[in-house]
């Protein structure tokens, strides 16, 4: 009776590890913190990486990167972190050895048609201009300080927003007359809004670092993630998009 005790053990075991290895693995999932401005790019990049690797699943959080640095320094999950600027991503901690893999440059987002006649950074102090800017903790609104600056153009924004979409968003709602948003951001609603270029933003482009962060949950699946970035196909999405090469 004890033998037919432990063999109906054994087989109960057995078959218990057969069930378990009948199961489907579990999806590896991939968290990725990236820029307001990388939404288009990394959602298209993400599918492509997904088809290419079944079974691995990419999780964006996409907002301002002064707000996801702040996400990550109070213990919020993520593997990957994408910054708009190099100044966010020094202030998380274990940010480690970041890579800048492209650039952006800003310009003058108007509604569709320019009826406003905006043709120069200068334009934008006409009594009768609304305009919507970044707040400065953004790298999108950083840089407007940094080309503003540079160009000794004063203004004062109707609104400051805490991402380069909503800001973008503003022009796009008729709620102001332009915003200073990425060229990357402007081309990507470009049925919606016209974008205006002016020289200074030459003196305010910004790099773009992207790391494994040091308590990354899936630390191989994030560089293999940044790897997809890095490669061919992954900066054919970026460059179309109009971000610059590093």
């Amino acid at each position: 009776m004890k033998r037919f005790r432990l063999a109906a053990t054994g087989l109960a075991a057995l078959l218990a590890l057969t069930a378990c290895g009948d199961e489907p693995a579990a999806p590896s999932s991939i968290s990725v913190f990236a820029a307001a401005s990388l939404t288009e790019s990394f959602t298209t990049i993400g599918e492509s990486f997904e088809s290419a690797n079944p079974g691995t699943k990419v999780v964006f959080n996409f907002a301002g990167s002064s707000a996801l640095a702040t996400q990550i320094n109070e213990g919020a999950p993520a593997d990957v972190f994408a910054s708009a600027s190099p100044k966010n991503m020094e202030s998380v901690a274990g940010a480690g050895s970041p890579t800048t893999f492209v650039k952006n440059q800003l310009v003058i987002a108007v509604a569709k048609g320019n009826p406003k006649g905006v043709a120069a950074l200068a334009d934008l102090t006409k009594p009768d201009l609304k305009v919507a800017l970044c707040a400065e903790a953004v790298p999108c609104g950083a840089a407007a300080k940094t080309a503003l600056e540079a160009s000794s153009v004063k203004l004062t924004p109707v609104t400051l927003e805490q991402d380069v979409k909503a800001a973008l968003s503003k022009v796009k709602l008729g709620e102001v007359d332009a915003a200073l948003v990425y060229r990357t951001d402007a081309k990507a609603s470009a049925a919606d809004v016209d974008a205006v270029e002016f020289p200074e933003s030459a003196k305010a482009i910004n790099d773009y670092p992207i790391v494994v962060l040091k308590n990354a949950a899936n630390p191989a699946g994030a560089q293999k993630f940044i790897d997809y970035v890095l490669s061919a196909d992954g900066v054919e999405v970026l460059t179309e998009a109009g971000f610059q090469a590093p």
